[in-house]
């Protein structure tokens, strides 16, 4: 396959032995929420795949659709990375995978690697549940690395509560929240994304910034050591958290639950 000059545009090619085996296009449409891949994707292509669809997600609230309808997988592992992306985003704010992909949609025996992830045999198809998705139940900031991020951070997460009926989670979250972006202020020194969305009865925070460094929870520190304890308060005030590395960064998220409140 020639590779081709276009905007916004990756050409994914994997080797074996020093010998091109398999290429694969992957093109974002900055305009909509579509990812096409095209061409042939192997074990090799996957983990840039992965990348360049987190990456995407991380930069744009709402489902992607990746467009696999001009895709050949020709290893498991390659057709694997789809429902890894989806469970590595679920608990993200308002992010998830589909997928525009005709022989899944319609095939009688679906393939196991990608159970779960939904399908649409139509790009159309696809783009309509997009458009259905509640996106008017997300806020982003854009925040730079200074002293009041944090103050900004909080009162974004305060009107969001406000506003999706979420009161006893508004000061959890934003004792959470403080935390993901002082770590930023203090170690990323990036400028850095805050999202916020509910899902059904649980709120999910996410701090995007532009460093690779990820966070590592070792447990409560010792008395005598000074600071460490900003992701021992996220651990406490939240169900769970984690994060995620994407391309030229980290998502660092966390979800709230409000029977987790005193009432």
């Amino acid at each position: 396959m020639a590779d081709v000059e276009r905007p916004n545009a990756l050409t994914v090619t994997g080797t074996h032995n020093g010998a091109i085996m398999a290429s694969c296009l992957v093109e974002v449409d900055e305009s909509s929420a579509v990812v096409r891949l095209t061409g042939v994707l192997d074990a090799a292509g996957a983990e840039a795949v992965r990348g360049a669809l987190l990456g995407r997600l991380a930069d744009r609230p709402g489902p992607v659709v990746a467009d696999v309808s001009g895709l050949r997988v020709v290893d498991p592992a390659g057709r694997g990375v789809f429902a890894d992306i989806r469970r590595e985003v679920a608990d993200w704010p308002a992010a998830d995978l589909l997928l525009c992909d005709p022989a899944v949609a319609t095939s009688a025996h679906p393939d196991p690697a990608l159970a779960g992830v939904p399908a649409w045999p139509t790009l159309d198809g696809a783009l309509a549940a997009v458009a259905a998705t509640p996106l008017a139940a997300v806020l982003t900031a854009e925040l730079a690395p200074e002293v009041g991020a944090a103050r900004q951070a909080r009162e974004l997460v305060t009107t969001g509560c406000e506003r999706w009926g979420m009161p006893t989670l508004a000061d959890p979250a934003c004792i959470a929240i403080t935390e993901l972006v002082n770590n930023v202020v203090a170690h990323a020194q990036t400028p850095m994304t805050v999202r916020l969305a509910p899902q059904e009865t649980t709120l999910h925070l996410a701090v995007r910034d532009h460093s690779p460094r990820r966070p590592a929870f070792a447990g409560v520190s010792p008395p005598t050591q000074a600071g460490g304890r900003g992701l021992l308060l996220i651990d406490t005030v939240t169900r769970r958290w984690g994060s995620s590395a994407v391309p030229d960064g980290k998502v660092v998220w966390c979800v709230l639950h409000p029977d987790d409140e005193p009432t």
